[in-house]
């Protein structure tokens, strides 16, 4: 060691005694602090704090020299023991002295611990509460466990229960005869197509057969009870580790996710439970789960968590149900399942109107399918009538033929535009019958009318898809959109507008404004959910006709599991109800749709067909064009042109080229005689 170590290592221990060997420690951790670091107030109150701590140790240490000692006696002792590598050395016993004169030596303990415990939370920028939840937090897992049992353990089911109120799905169907042999199933099946047809205006029309509908298959062992009570107990666990306190008070298992209701302690922050999505999700190994903070009507949060063996939801199980009997309305909406395994029935007279939007595969054409045949089980065609519009031709074409259409399927885009047009206008003579006879609506109206022939029959007009009307006219399509939506409720008349492209240039503000009831499916991204639903949520569901429905009734979007219908299920149904109807369409609303004024010049500049005219024969288009023949200023030929672009008839701007015209003179006498019959 040599003479200098000697000297240096016998002056430490002098001044500070059995601390001498912890007081390289304390150099290394301030030296790091200081070169790792810039010497600024935060690393002045670590190093601070390290030697308050090594301070309070030496003071400790010199508790083994007597209290009644004077300064100098310890001191002289201090050094004494410290040749033996003990007690807390020269500068332990100066602030000793003092500490066990003033707090004698139980009180000086208690003084130094709670310094040390200050001075680490310093250290490690943490609060006292920090720290009092670590050293609680075992007590608290000690009497959660003693307070429950133990589900890993082979308990009895029987007795796991009393904790967790597990609602099964299979529970909740209402139905016993689906557990049943054929014979009591067909029983049933009679029962209830009577109770329906009780309820109905039936004239000439039957309604479908319900056994033209598949049945449900339940699956006994579709979710393991004890695997269900275990993820609780992990939901639990994985928020005691990060802080908070909540206990899952109810399960409820739905068809195709499980619903575990959490309810935390009082002070618990709901950001907090959500921000911990994905941990538990990581917990349970499961894929996307979504949480309600807080669920409407309850203390509490749902998490809901996919289940691994999924149960279809029919639509004989909805239509069968109590829930759809007694609806009162005859525009009835079939929707599906809720978490609990709950029928979910509306009607669309109470939205009035809707709007549905989710990515491919996701259930949305289904969900029409499932609208539509509600309709047809509940409704006669003199009670309800039809416009259904599909650009995509292929989705609702098959309801060709069912006597509740006003019209066949209109698929050409353009001829959509008309088919509104025609709505809109419509919807107004219907407020003037109103008028003319002092009523508001159309139930007063009918009420009023003595004979049947009179009445009016309600409207809904679907448009299957959206985005293809907006691309051949949007401003046209928006506008009558909008306009139905702001005044039809009462004229009888609702919208049901589906998309697969929840954009902002497809659904626009003002469409939204407008349309106040949406169904989410399925979406790509968190930008889209806000684009239907105002809010996030939409991109955790599952697809398969998992859906939010968020009405305008309603404070919160409800998921629900969507009935499924069959393509075969739609073609018999539809099948049935042709056959024992002769369909008979509006003539009047096919010649207006197919009048070529009404496609091409309606609400259009008077100097239209002669500029269409002029255009075709010359077969270019330019505004200067129009000028020099019709002999207008430059503002009147730019807005001919553009109303020529939205009506197809010219291309788009091409800079200084002259733009495209896009049918030929054969094609525009064709367009305008009025004897064409081809719809």
């Amino acid at each position: 060691m040599g003479i200098i170590g000697s000297i240096m290592a016998g002056t430490t221990f002098s001044f500070m005694g059995f601390g001498a060997y912890f007081f390289p420690l304390v150099i290394i951790f301030s030296g790091t602090i200081f070169i790792l670091n810039k010497f600024d107030f935060k690393e002045k109150r670590v190093i601070l704090a390290a030697l308050f701590i090594f301070l309070s140790f030496l003071i400790i240490l010199d508790g083994i020299i007597p209290a009644n000692y004077t300064l100098l006696d310890r001191i002289k002792n201090a050094i004494n023991l410290s040749k033996t590598s003990k007690g807390g050395g020269i500068i332990g016993s100066f602030f000793g002295y003092f500490f066990y004169k003033l707090f004698g030596s139980i009180g000086t303990y208690i003084v130094l611990s709670f310094v040390i415990i200050v001075c680490i939370l310093l250290i490690t920028n943490k609060n006292l509460a920090w720290l009092i939840k670590k050293i609680t937090e075992p007590m608290k897992k000690i009497i959660r466990k003693t307070s429950k049992p133990n589900i890993s353990t082979p308990t009895p089911v029987e007795d796991i229960k009393e904790d967790i109120n597990v609602v099964e799905y299979s529970k909740n169907l209402g139905r016993p005869a689906l557990k049943e042999v054929n014979h009591k199933e067909e029983t049933e099946n009679i029962h209830n197509e009577i109770k329906l047809n009780i309820n109905k205006r039936t004239d000439s029309y039957v309604a479908p057969s319900l056994s033209l509908l598949k049945s449900p298959i339940i699956n006994q062992n579709a979710n393991d009870k004890k695997e269900i009570l275990n993820n609780a107990k992990i939901i639990e666990e994985t928020m005691s580790n990060f802080g908070i306190d909540a206990k899952v008070v109810e399960i409820n298992v739905g068809p195709t996710i499980t619903c575990y209701e959490l309810q935390p302690s009082p002070g618990i922050k709901l950001s907090r439970i959500v921000s911990l999505s994905d941990n538990i999700a990581l917990s349970l190994a499961s894929s996307d789960i979504r949480i309600e903070a807080p669920i409407p009507g309850k203390s509490a949060v749902g998490i809901e968590v996919p289940n691994k063996i999924k149960t279809s939801v029919l639509l004989k199980e909805i239509i069968a149900s109590k829930e759809y009997q007694e609806i009162a309305s005859n525009l009835p909406l079939a929707l599906g399942k809720d978490v609990a395994g709950n029928v979910i029935v509306s009607t669309i007279d109470k939205m009035p109107h809707l709007l549905i939007a989710g990515a491919t595969g996701s259930g949305k054409s289904v969900c029409i399918n499932t609208i539509i045949t509600s309709i047809l089980y509940k409704s006669s065609p003199e009670d309800v009538k039809l416009l259904l519009i599909d650009p995509k031709v292929v989705e609702l074409s098959i309801y060709n033929g069912i006597p509740h259409l006003l019209i066949p399927v209109v698929t050409d885009p353009k001829k959509a535009t008309s088919a509104l047009s025609w709505a809109v206008e419509e919807m107004e003579k219907r407020y003037k019958l109103f008028a003319e006879n002092s009523v508001r609506d159309i139930n007063a109206y009918n009420n009023k009318m003595k004979t049947k022939e009179e009445q009016l029959p309600k409207i809904v007009i679907i448009i299957d898809e959206l985005a293809d009307l907006m691309m051949v006219a949007a401003q046209e399509i928006e506008d009558y959109i909008c306009r139905l939506a702001q005044m039809a409720r009462a004229a009888g008349m609702h919208l049901i507008v589906a998309t697969q492209r929840p954009s902002v240039d497809v659904i626009t503000g003002t469409i939204k404004a407008n349309i106040p009831s949406r169904i989410s499916f399925a979406v790509s991204s968190q930008v889209d959910s806000r684009t239907i639903l105002d809010m996030s949520g939409a991109e955790k569901l599952l697809g398969y006709g998992d859906m939010l429905f968020y009405p305008s009734y309603y404070s919160k979007p409800v998921r629900i599991q969507g009935a499924f219908i069959s393509d075969e299920e739609v073609e018999a149904v539809v099948k049935s109800i042709s056959v024992k109807d002769e369909n008979q369409y509006n003539m009047d609303i096919i010649e207006k749709i197919e009048s070529p004024k009404d496609v091409l010049f309606e609400d259009g500049d008077e100097l239209l067909p002669e500029a269409i005219s002029l255009v075709v024969d010359e077969g270019q288009a330019s505004i200067s064009l129009l000028q020099r023949r019709l002999k207008i200023g430059y503002a009147r030929a730019a807005r001919i042109v553009d109303e020529m672009e939205e009506r197809g008839i010219v291309g788009g701007y091409e800079g200084s080229k002259p733009r495209k015209v896009l049918i030929t003179p054969e094609e525009l006498e064709s367009l305008t005689r009025s004897d064409n019959s081809e719809y």
